[in-house]
């Protein structure tokens, strides 16, 4: 190459380098002028995006995420300055080309065992081709949905039962009507499946409101001791017809703020399943303590029996409504499946909670443990 060429190809060199570094330098200020101008537009949309329970994030004319809060991150949205949903992505492309806001509900599956989220995304284009993007979280209502409409099938079950019951009895009473002795025996089924009837009805309403947390709860001291001899005494025919024994111990003087009347149910609820799923003879042992934990004082009530347990796999289920341990005993003792489900309940609206240790063939030891007061306390 002659020599006079060298300076004129440096010459075009640096001539090509430096548009190509204009055209790169002007590409991050447009990039940079771009955030500059979202934080122009609207100074607080980075606070609010920041305290919304919704997954909320910034998406810059890049589509790289300029900014995010927790739950668009938790929920697996956002990803360093990228989204990490290619359907959401897709949403954010379309909206930013076509100007308009749009709504679409996704399922996100965030890995194998993780449960699926059902999201209402939302995108809309705010200035300068960023665009918002949130996410609301339908799956806790999803949720509610289907385990209302579980519950509505389960008392739907629950209740054919009793009902075809007295309707049959009701015909053999009525077939029956020269045979006193037949009359007296299908009228004595016939009361019994009435009471069934009305527990059981009476039961999915108290859980209704417990659930629905418009029931008014009392809050009066009240002396521990006279709750358990309540919840005794209504136990008591059912503890003579199986033979068992029913043992107290505890503090006389212990009181307790609480809705007496909720707390004599939930015990009477544990103390039936104890005698029921305990085998005659047997005994059952209700005591009631106070304990501390740190500076936090508790009152303990424990329900033991020596009955025929329940085994590990099932002892988060027993608080699950109509769930039965042994469904034949269950049913022949006129139980509804609903009891330890109040329990829990009632344990829930006094701040409280209820755990269960069991062994098959050992026995089970419920115990209700409650926030503690006492008079002097009061007093203070």
């Amino acid at each position: 190459m002659e020599s006079w060429l060298w300076p004129v190809a440096a010459l075009v060199l640096g001539i090509i380098l430096g548009v190509v570094g204009l055209s790169l330098r002007r590409r991050r200020e447009q990039r940079t002028q771009a955030v500059n101008r979202f934080g122009e537009v609207d100074p607080q949309v980075r606070t609010m995006i920041g305290v919304l329970k919704a997954a909320a994030m910034a998406v810059g004319p890049h589509d790289e995420v300029i900014h995010s809060n927790a739950a668009a991150r938790t929920q697996g949205l956002a990803r360093a300055d990228r989204i990490a949903v290619p359907a959401v992505l897709d949403m954010v492309r379309d909206c930013r080309a076509s100007g308009h806001s749009t709504t679409t509900d996704l399922e996100l599956q965030r890995g194998v065992g993780s449960p699926t989220l059902h999201l209402t995304v939302r995108v809309a284009v705010l200035d300068a081709g960023v665009v918002i993007v949130l996410a609301e979280d339908r799956t806790p209502l999803l949720r509610v949905d289907e385990t209302r409409r579980d519950f509505v099938a389960n008392v739907s079950h629950e209740l054919k039962t009793p009902i075809g019951a007295i309707s049959l009895l009701a015909e053999a009473v009525s077939e029956a009507a020269h045979d006193p002795d037949a009359v007296e025996h299908f009228a004595g089924r016939l009361s019994k499946e009435s009471r069934r009837l009305a527990d059981l009805v009476g039961q999915i309403i108290e859980l209704s409101r417990l659930q629905a947390g418009d029931a008014p709860v009392a809050h009066e001291l009240a002396e521990v001791g006279h709750i358990v001899d309540a919840a005794i005494d209504r136990t008591r025919e059912l503890a003579v017809q199986r033979r068992v024994t029913i043992a107290t111990t505890g503090d006389e003087t212990l009181e307790l703020m609480c809705d007496p009347p909720r707390l004599e149910d939930a015990l009477t609820n544990l103390l039936q399943n104890a005698i029921v799923y305990s085998d005659e003879g047997s005994r059952v042992a209700i005591s009631h303590r106070r304990v501390t934990d740190g500076d936090d004082e508790f009152v303990e009530i424990a329900v033991a029996d020596n009955g025929i347990g329940i085994k590990s796999d099932e002892q988060q289920r027993i608080f699950e409504r109509f769930y039965r341990v042994d469904y034949a005993r269950s049913r022949s003792s006129g139980g509804t499946g609903l009891g330890l489900s109040i329990v829990k309940h009632v344990a829930a609206i006094h701040g409280g909670t209820v755990n269960v240790w069991s062994q098959p063939g050992q026995g089970s030891t419920f115990t209700l443990r409650l926030p503690g007061t006492t008079s002097q306390q009061d007093q203070d």
